[in-house]
């Protein structure tokens, strides 16, 4: 690793902790050359997981994408971003802990659906909104429905 201020190689780690449901560490660091700081953080490699479109088209996993779409479905609700990187963290874990190479993208739907669904419902049903492609108020109402029954039942 080089320092991105003066491209020295000597580079000393001043802390490390472990963060994100720990699955990843973060480390300090420091240039012993220009005493510049930054971090780092590193994360386990797994195996790619392909992912199979509803177009069956094939991509590699982005656990961007999954933040990406969260991010925007969480604005200007109460959920954290760590709740969110969290939950990236849920959903992944379960995408490797079922032992495919390849995913079909609803799942990944369902996977954080499900999920989202425990955190909060207005986000919920912004991110159905988008992946359902909800097309009129009737299918808002069908999902709302199905919200007001679950959290009845709970």
């Amino acid at each position: 690793m080089k320092c991105s201020q003066c491209q020295s190689e000597d580079i000393k780690v001043i802390e490390s902790r472990d963060v994100i449901d720990d699955q990843a560490i973060r480390r300090r660091r420091m240039c012993v050359g220009c005493g510049f700081r930054f971090t780092t953080y590193e994360r386990i490699e797994r195996p790619q997981l392909i992912v199979i479109k509803k177009d069956h088209s094939r991509e590699l996993f982005d656990r961007n994408k999954i933040s990406s779409g969260l991010f925007k479905a969480c604005e200007k609700t109460t959920i954290s971003t760590m709740e969110i990187e969290s939950l990236v963290n849920k959903v992944e874990h379960s995408l490797y802990d079922c032992g495919d190479s390849e995913v079909e993208s609803s799942r990944i739907g369902e996977i954080i659906m499900d999920n989202l669904s425990e955190l909060n419902e207005v986000a919920y049903v912004r991110f159905a909104s988008v992946y359902r492609r909800f097309k009129d108020i009737a299918s808002f109402e069908k999902e709302l429905t199905r919200i007001r029954s679950r959290s009845l039942v709970k």
